[in-house]
């Protein structure tokens, strides 16, 4: 079955924005889940303007009842979802050292880097089990890897953001829970890492575009009934998945 429907959260702008439009590119119509309704609006008549169909609905991720009113909208509107993309994320400036790393800060992206992106999925399964090939993509970082963290070669090694980094190592987790449990209804769900992007989350510095970061994660939402599932994927420079180690 050709998927139709996606509904990808923090996507007014950067990667979000980024995975609306490939995906609309691919015929689907997009859903842009945003904090700020205002802003998704505007996102979505900036893709309308390329011929996609897209829409906003309003839906910040760590408001039970804002996420409730985005699944009657989208129930009342389509009946049933194809691919859920979880990509809204919250990242601090680099802490000086975890001894000193506010709890404060890393309780909220907790909030929504795991918490967020497992109370959306559990809302929408209704909807997604309605769908005969359902997907979902977890944003997970490439700093959430425990081998790359433990690898004195790797380009991480040196990383901080010990707050930031649990947020995904803690979601990759739920990504293998939820995908073992799902696997019976037939729907797949993976974790991406979108390499460095150049992104207002990393200050809008060093990194590829929003458009490479995208990929695997749109790569991955419209696999094909054969493809992946419990894997933690990027994409290489030529465009191809690559697994990642845990």
């Amino acid at each position: 079955m050709t998927p139709s429907s996606a509904l990808i959260t923090g996507a007014n702008k950067g990667i979000g924005l980024a995975i609306a439009r490939q995906l609309g590119k691919n015929g689907l119509v997009v859903w842009l889940g945003c904090r700020k309704l205002a802003l998704g609006e505007a996102a979505a008549r900036q893709l309308q303007d390329e011929g996609i169909k897209a829409q906003a609905v309003q839906l910040d991720v760590t408001d039970p009842a804002s996420v409730s009113s985005a699944v009657a909208t989208l129930e009342q509107a389509n009946g049933s979802l194809d691919i859920l993309v979880n990509n809204a994320g919250l990242m601090y400036g680099p802490p000086p050292s975890l001894a000193e790393e506010s709890i404060d800060e890393m309780r909220q992206m907790f909030e929504t880097n795991v918490f967020g992106a497992l109370r959306v999925t559990q809302a929408f399964l209704p909807l997604l089990r309605k769908s005969e090939a359902a997907r979902i993509v977890m944003m997970s970082s490439g700093l959430s890897s425990l081998n790359d963290a433990l690898d004195m070669r790797s380009e991480t090694w040196g990383v901080g953001f010990a707050g930031y980094c649990a947020s995904k190592t803690a979601l990759n987790m739920l990504t293998v829970k939820l995908a073992k449990e799902l696997a019976r209804d037939g729907i797949k769900v993976n974790a991406v890492d979108p390499g460095l992007t150049s992104t207002d989350m990393t200050g809008n510095g060093a990194g590829h575009s929003p458009e490479m970061g995208a990929r695997p994660a749109v790569a991955l939402a419209l696999a094909h009934a054969f493809g992946p599932t419990a894997g933690f994927y990027s994409c290489s420079a030529q465009g191809e998945l690559v697994l990642n180690n845990w």
